[in-house]
């Protein structure tokens, strides 16, 4: 709590999900769950994701498979890895670090990856049934911010969410999960007109455009919910996509930037290996 301000921390949040996962596979016989984690090229980035989701798998008794491919590897080169890897009985979850080099189709490796074993879910079965309401293996930042909604007891029913932002990885899957927890859900993105006025509208705010501190006070209705999935290096350390400082005395409750939707993505992943494993074991 900062003043009148709830601070929802989905670091928090994320170590419960993480224990409770760990529990869960120690408490079942036979192998344990394995994660593969491909990353082609040395993106500091992804190195930094890469090496933060080993850790997580360790903690939590998933095997993780580490592929490393040059950024010089053809696409044909990581499907046949990934062809590898799909017919490993072995691994439950298949996920390939993003970004991609230029020369590698993120759709079509996406693609690749069978349904079953696509953690992240991005393949196009799993987005059908993403939209047409029936379980499947869906992406984690969405699915963790769903979670740490009903955490904190935040409704959704019947509740006017806006989502700024429309990236196949946060925005769109993002707008089917409200919906299915029956939230009236508008999809706005950087050519939406009068896009303060439409955000102030929200009980339920979700920032997810990649523009340091752009959602400020006039975007934000009196009490709302506000959720930053944003997070850029700025000359000041780590940024959201909302001004914090500014609309804290407006919100009514927020996540932090680190330690709010963060923690929530590879939780969540684990999640979803853990998922795919019950299925197959």
């Amino acid at each position: 709590m900062v003043g009148s301000v709830r601070i929802l921390s989905g670091r928090a949040f994320a170590k419960g999900v993480r224990s409770d996962l760990k529990d869960m596979i120690a408490s079942c016989s036979g192998r344990p769950p394995g994660l593969a984690v491909i990353q082609v090229g040395e993106d500091p980035a992804s190195q930094l994701y890469v090496s933060m989701k080993e850790k997580a798998c360790r903690k939590t008794g998933i095997v993780s498979t580490m592929v490393r491919l040059e950024r010089e590897a053809t696409e044909e080169e990581l499907l046949a890895v990934i062809d590898s890897l799909n017919t490993d009985p072995c691994v439950d979850g298949i996920l390939c670090q993003l970004p991609l080099p230029d020369h590698i189709s993120p759709a079509r490796i996406a693609s690749a990856i069978v349904p079953e074993k696509d953690v992240d879910g991005f393949h196009p079965i799993n987005v059908g049934k993403l939209w047409r309401g029936e379980e499947g293996l869906f992406p984690c930042t969405p699915v963790g911010i769903v979670a740490l909604l009903k955490e904190h007891a935040i409704v959704m029913e019947g509740e006017r969410s806006v989502i700024v932002g429309r990236s196949n990885i946060v925005g769109k899957p993002m707008a089917a999960l409200l919906l299915r927890e029956h939230a009236t859900v508008t999809l706005a993105h950087s050519r939406t007109k009068d896009l303060p006025e439409l955000c102030r509208t929200a009980s339920i705010l979700i920032a997810a455009v990649g523009r340091p501190r752009f959602l400020t006070r006039e975007f934000i209705s009196p009490g709302a919910t506000v959720i930053d999935v944003g997070t850029s290096q700025t000359e000041d350390g780590l940024s959201g996509d909302v001004d914090f400082d500014d609309v804290c005395g407006i919100c009514g409750a927020i996540t932090p930037v680190p330690g709010g939707v963060g923690p929530l993505t590879i939780a969540f992943l684990l999640s979803n290996t853990v998922k795919a494993w019950k299925s197959r074991i």
